[in-house]
């Protein structure tokens, strides 16, 4: 009788988490979706706009700094106000901002409405890691944050193959556009399938003052910033390769934008699947700390052959099978590192943490965009330097500082 009574109580409760996963997949692709779209068309939107190459890469590295804003701000404020209302009021401003982008006047235009749409969307980002935190505890948390890439690792994959089909029928400004329609999408699954999952009585009460210690303790732990300084790392190397590869398989291996859509989609398909096998094995056979040395080691090795590629100008084949290498190592790294460095923080401070968790990653990502671009457009060389610096930096950041002595200090 007791198991028969059971089964129905908790069926809808698995139904309703299922279906909360699903929302959070979905709203982690914000930053995939801004990120890949219009990479087809960056070609386009310089020439239309008369603008260099490092011109319309700071339209990415713009939206990218406008993500850390908005995830050093919401973050926190969600510690203090809730999830749910910081996550709507975000989604809202990112379907607006969106749709200022189709309209911008210059690049320099579109480079402003692009730090607003990255602001607006690195609110939705950073609280759906906070909501994981709500509602997982331990090895789960890499296991969930393995199944939201898998939902949101489609965005990636269809992203820069749909910008590059909606290119055929349109220009750029109808990628924007696109991006508006799914905001609204995406607001109404989270006004109806997301509630609220810090309670009151859980909420952090301090104000800036309380944010700025917190973040101070933060920055002086050993264990969360060997996790935060490498997946950052991680992540500069992810954004290095996204504002350069349009450029070098376009334009120095004369791929077209449909070839250059199916090659970033091969790349983000081996990304996706790497971590779902990292998050079936997260905890239970192999320790998250040693899959992401794996994964590392995998990245370092997919950087020396890029490396090699582009000194000894190799085929296409070659330059794919470097990226794919890279992308395979990626797979354990980001939601490795991103899963423990949130695992070891109370559930009242998960906001500030995952916010200063994501501000390394898009800060550094801000910053290692352009590089790329400003080595010069005849070469995969830069693209491919930059990719191998910021790999062998997130190795060292992370062995260092996790097999550094107990008694010594961050600050």
């Amino acid at each position: 009788m007791s198991t028969a009574v059971a089964e129905p109580e908790v069926a809808p409760v698995a139904r309703r988490r299922g279906l909360l996963l699903l929302i959070l997949g979905a709203l982690s692709a914000i930053g995939p979706l801004s990120i890949d779209m219009y990479l087809p068309a960056f070609p386009g939107i310089a020439g239309e706009m008369n603008a260099g190459q490092a011109q319309v890469q700071l339209t990415l590295t713009a939206c990218l700094v406008g993500v850390s804003i908005g995830q050093v701000v919401a973050g926190p404020l969600s510690d203090v106000r809730g999830r749910r209302m910081p996550l709507l009021v975000g989604i809202a401003a990112y379907a607006v901002a969106s749709l200022l982008c189709a309209f911008s006047p210059s690049i320099y235009g579109l480079i402003g409405f692009r730090l607003l749409q990255g602001i607006a969307g690195g609110a939705a980002l950073v609280i759906v890691r906070a909501v994981v935190r709500d509602l997982y505890e331990g090895a789960a948390i890499a296991r969930i944050f393995a199944t939201l890439m898998l939902v949101s690792g489609l965005a990636p994959i269809l992203a820069p193959i749909a910008g590059a089909q909606l290119l055929n029928h349109t220009s750029w400004r109808g990628v924007f556009v696109s991006l508006s329609v799914v905001g609204l999408l995406l607001l109404a699954a989270a006004l109806s399938g997301v509630r609220e999952t810090l309670p009151r009585d859980r909420r952090e009460s301090g104000g800036l003052g309380h944010t700025l210690v917190t973040f101070g303790r933060l920055l002086r732990n050993r264990a969360f910033m060997a996790s935060a300084l490498a997946g950052g790392l991680g992540f500069g190397g992810m954004f290095a390769y996204i504002s350069g590869s349009p450029f070098v398989l376009q334009q120095v291996y004369g791929v077209s934008p449909q070839t250059f859509s199916l090659v970033f989609a091969l790349n983000a398909l081996s990304l996706t699947l790497t971590a779902q096998i990292g998050g079936r094995l997260a905890g239970r056979r192999v320790a998250p700390a040693r899959l992401i040395l794996i994964g590392l080691f995998l990245s370092m090795a997919g950087a020396g052959m890029l490396l090699v590629t582009a000194l000894f100008d190799l085929p296409l084949a070659m330059l794919i099978a470097a990226l794919s290498v890279m992308m395979c190592g990626a797979g354990f790294v980001l939601p490795g590192t991103g899963a423990l460095a949130l695992a070891g923080q109370p559930q009242q401070v998960a906001g500030s943490a995952s916010a200063l968790t994501g501000v390394l990653q898009f800060a550094l990502g801000a910053i290692a965009a352009p590089l790329v671009g400003l080595g010069g457009e005849g070469s995969a060389l830069p693209m491919a330097s930059v990719l191998a610096g910021l790999t062998f930096a997130a190795f060292a950041v992370f062995v260092g500082l996790r097999r550094a002595p107990a008694g010594v200090s961050m600050g």
